[in-house]
């Protein structure tokens, strides 16, 4: 299949073309030709009309709920939904059932993304069945192909299996994500503590709960660094997931000041909403890390401007109508944001196209010891396309859940296309 995109925008700073407006011919599946004015030669043409192309999109933070829980996501719906945020590779945490802490569920995960325009990689549980108390075989994990180490939804309690993990990674360099929260300060909140929590009669959940995990986790990396016989290798050994205070990314600011090997990411909702928003009890906005204050999210957005925040993931925490449509304190934590993450950061975080690109591509894969990706002729494209400026309504979510906010929102950020493993889709 030959497919012509013209007058396309290329943002790639690892290209001598980034910023340039070209002609782009794909022919199944392999960039064949960059170019001025290209013959379209039978080709299926695609009008540019502000269309921009990056390298392909990847997302560290997803739950696919399969295998399991089919009903919420299924491998095949949460590759659809990727796909259609413009996103080529996804990690996978293992909250599953059964949870990603062996070979052969590790193994069915991969295998099961086999194919199509979305490459599935799966991070394994550091503990068995996520409990926090007894180490999965993480090196036999590893060599099978565990992208990184992490008991996803379930925040390590633990500080001596924290510390035991990253001594045990060091050696692999292998990278462990965790989030931070104390889940004994956390216990039967709803809702970032503060006078919305007050006004709404909510038990709330206090920044101090992620920001003294995370000064115990950074303590705990400086100790196992000082520990290791392991040369240093630069890239993160702690990746911390959904950081979201003032004081967590100020403290993340002068770990990376050390020299410590550490990185963060932010969800793109976090961006978008302050705990404020909560008023009407809206349990498509439950979420954990709860949305905080107006000052956590404008110090959020500019760690995100300054490097402190590495990258941006969707969180996306698929859930059914059992477990999202019924009073506030009873409903799951979660949103799906595969399909809004881009438009969301776009909108709301300040950062200028190239930097949420960024944000989206290279820094991700640098984090996770991946290959860097960028737009180069003869090689079979990893490639995402979009208008930035381009408008659209958000009618229809291709996740089997449906709890977003966003539903029949007009954002601004549209993915056009992606194409990868050979397969091209386009969805204008």
């Amino acid at each position: 299949m030959k497919v012509l995109l013209r007058s396309v925008r290329i943002i790639d700073k690892a290209s001598p073309l980034h910023g340039q407006v070209k002609d782009l011919l794909l022919e199944n599946g392999t960039l064949a030709q960059i170019g001025d004015g290209l013959a379209a030669d039978g080709a299926e043409v695609k009008e540019g009309n502000g269309l921009c192309v990056s390298a392909g999109w990847i997302d560290m933070r997803v739950a696919s709920r399969d295998p399991g829980y089919e009903h919420k996501e299924s491998i095949e719906s949460v590759q659809e939904a990727a796909a259609r945020g413009g996103f080529t590779e996804i990690v996978l945490l293992p909250n599953s059932r059964p949870v990603v802490d062996a070979k052969d569920t590790l193994n069915y995960v991969r295998k099961a993304g086999n194919g199509g325009p979305v490459v599935l990689h799966a991070a394994a549980a550091v503990t068995k069945g996520a409990e926090g108390v007894d180490f999965t075989e993480m090196i036999d994990l590893h060599t099978s192909g565990a992208v990184a180490f992490t008991d996803g939804e379930h925040p390590i309690q633990n500080a001596d299996i924290l510390l035991k993990a990253l001594l045990y990674l060091s050696p692999l360099n292998a990278l462990l994500m965790n989030r931070a929260e104390d889940r004994q300060l956390t216990l039967f909140g709803q809702m970032h503590e503060g006078v919305s929590s007050t006004l709404l009669g909510l038990k709330g959940m206090p920044a101090l709960a992620e920001e003294m995990m995370l000064s115990r986790d950074l303590k705990l990396l400086e100790y196992a660094l000082e520990k290791s016989t392991t040369p240093a290798t630069g890239l993160p050994l702690l990746h911390v997931s959904l950081v979201s205070t003032a004081r967590a990314v100020e403290l993340i600011r002068e770990a990376k000041a050390k020299g410590l090997p550490v990185s963060c990411d932010v969800a793109a909702h976090q961006l978008a909403f302050e705990d404020r928003d909560l008023m009407d009890f809206d349990t498509n906005l439950k979420v954990n890390p709860p949305f905080r204050s107006a000052a956590d999210a404008q110090a959020v957005r500019q760690a995100l401007a300054d490097g402190t925040i590495d990258a941006v993931v969707s969180d996306h925490s698929p859930h059914d109508e059992e477990s999202k449509n019924l009073e506030f304190d009873h409903a799951d934590f979660g949103i799906t944001g595969l399909e809004t993450a881009f438009a969301l950061t776009q909108m709301h975080s300040g950062l200028a196209l190239e930097a949420v690109i960024e944000k989206l591509t290279s820094r991700p894969r640098q984090i996770l010891r991946l290959p860097q990706v960028s737009l180069e002729v003869g090689k079979p494209g990893n490639l995402t396309l979009f208008k930035p400026d381009a408008e659209w309504s958000f009618e229809r979510t291709y996740s089997k859940s449906k709890n977003t906010p966003f539903l029949g929102k007009v954002l601004r950020g549209r993915v056009c296309g992606v194409v990868n493993q050979g397969s091209f889709r386009w969805f204008e």
